[in-house]
C-alpha cells in the first residue's frame, strides 16, 4: 500500500521501520520541524525525520496542516493510508479524510483510559497494572476513533515509564505491521470505544516533578518511575551547606517509618507520610547516574537529614 507516515519522537521510529520492511510503499515522512538543541542552538532533527532521510523517503516538517496549501500537497501523496504514531500536530478532517482508508494512530494506552499527550507516564503513575497499545482509526476528537487492534502489557511493580516506553514501542510496531496487513487483505474490523472509563492523560508540567514525601510511600515511588528517566523527579539535601538538586531515577518501596521528607537509611531508604520508600538510582544535579550506594559514599551518611 501507498503510506504516508507522520511521526516525530523516537518511539515511532520502530513503526516506520516495520512499515518499510513490510514491503509498504512510504511516499512521504511528516514530522516535527528541526528545533534548535544544545548549547550551540544548532538545529536537530528529529529521530522519525533521521531516520526517514536513511530510508530515502521525502520529509515534509510544515508547523500546520489547516492551511489549504499543506492540504492540497498533503493530497497529491495519493496515499491508501496515513499511519500516525506521537506526531504532535492536529490532523484536520481534509487530512484524515484525504487517504483512501483514511488514518490509523498507534496509542500507547488501553483506550478510553489515557487519552492525550502522555499515556505512559500517566499510566505509571497512577498506579496501573496493566496498560496496553492500540490501533485505532482517527476522527477529529481527541483519541476518542474506534478500535482495530489490541495488545496488552503487564505493568511490573518497580517497571520505569522509560522501560515500559521503550517495551510498547516494539510491541506497538509489530501490531501496526499486523494492522495494515490485516486493513490491505479488507479483514481489519473496528470497535466503538466504551463511554465509560475516559480518563485524560495531560501532559507532564515541570512543576509536578517535584517529589512530595507526604504521600503514601506507593504514591511517592509511582511518582518516580513515572517520571525516569525524563524529566526525573526531584528532592534537594542540603550537602556542604547549600542545597542541591537530585533525581530520583529508580525506587523501591522500603520499611521503617518517620517524619515525611526524611533520609531513615544509609541505604538511602526515605520516611514518607505513610511507609518509606528506597532509592536505587539517583543523579545528582551536573553529574552523571548513580546508584544509591555510590551517592551516599560521596556524601557521606544522611541519616536524619531533611528532603
Amino acid at each position: 500500500m501507498r503510506v504516508v507516515f507522520m511521526g516525530t519522537p523516537d518511539f515511532a521510529v520502530p513503526t516506520l521501520t516495520e512499515i518499510v520492511a513490510s514491503g509498504h510503499e512510504v511516499v512521504a515522512v511528516y514530522t516535527r520541524a528541526p528545533k534548535p538543541a544544545g548549547r550551540g542552538q544548532e538545529e536537530r532533527k528529529s529521530p522519525v525525520h533521521l531516520a526517514a532521510e536513511g530510508f530515502g523517503i521525502p520529509v515534509f516538517t510544515p508547523k500546520s496542516l489547516k492551511g489549504s496549501e499543506e492540504q492540497g500537497v498533503f493530497a497529491l501523496h495519493d496515499a491508501d493510508v496515513g499511519v500516525v504514531v506521537a506526531y504532535g500536530l492536529l490532523l484536520p478532517k481534509p487530512i484524515l479524510d484525504a487517504p483512501r482508508l483514511g488514518c490509523l494512530n498507534l496509542h500507547g494506552s488501553l483506550l478510553p483510559r489515557w487519552r492525550g499527550a502522555a499515556p505512559i507516564q500517566r499510566a505509571v503513575m497512577a498506579g496501573d497494572k496493566r496498560t496496553g497499545v492500540m490501533v485505532m482509526q482517527m476522527d477529529e476528537g481527541l483519541d476518542t476513533g474506534p478500535v482495530g487492534l489490541v495488545e496488552e502489557m503487564p505493568i511490573g511493580p518497580d517497571m520505569t515509564a522509560g522501560e515500559l516506553h521503550d517495551a510498547m514501542m516494539r510491541v506497538g510496531a509489530d501490531l501496526m505491521g499486523r494492522a495494515l496487513a490485516a486493513l490491505e487483505r479488507g479483514s481489519l474490523e473496528f470497535s466503538e470505544q466504551s463511554e465509560e472509563g475516559v480518563v485524560y492523560a495531560r501532559k507532564i508540567e515541570k512543576a509536578e516533578a517535584r517529589i512530595d514525601w507526604s504521600k503514601s510511600a506507593a504514591e511517592v515511588h509511582n511518582h518516580i518511575r513515572g517520571l525516569s528517566p525524563f524529566p526525573g523527579a526531584w528532592f534537594e539535601v542540603e550537602l556542604s551547606g547549600k542545597p542541591v538538586r537530585v533525581k530520583a531515577l529508580r525506587s523501591t518501596l522500603g520499611t521503617g517509618s518517620g517524619a515525611a521528607g526524611t533520609v531513615i537509611g544509609d541505604d538511602l531508604t526515605i520516611a514518607c507520610g505513610e511507609g518509606a520508600v528506597r532509592l536505587v538510582s539517583v543523579q545528582r544535579e551536573g553529574k552523571g547516574a548513580m546508584d544509591a550506594a555510590a551517592f551516599v559514599r560521596g556524601t557521606g551518611s544522611l541519616i536524619g537529614k531533611a528532603v
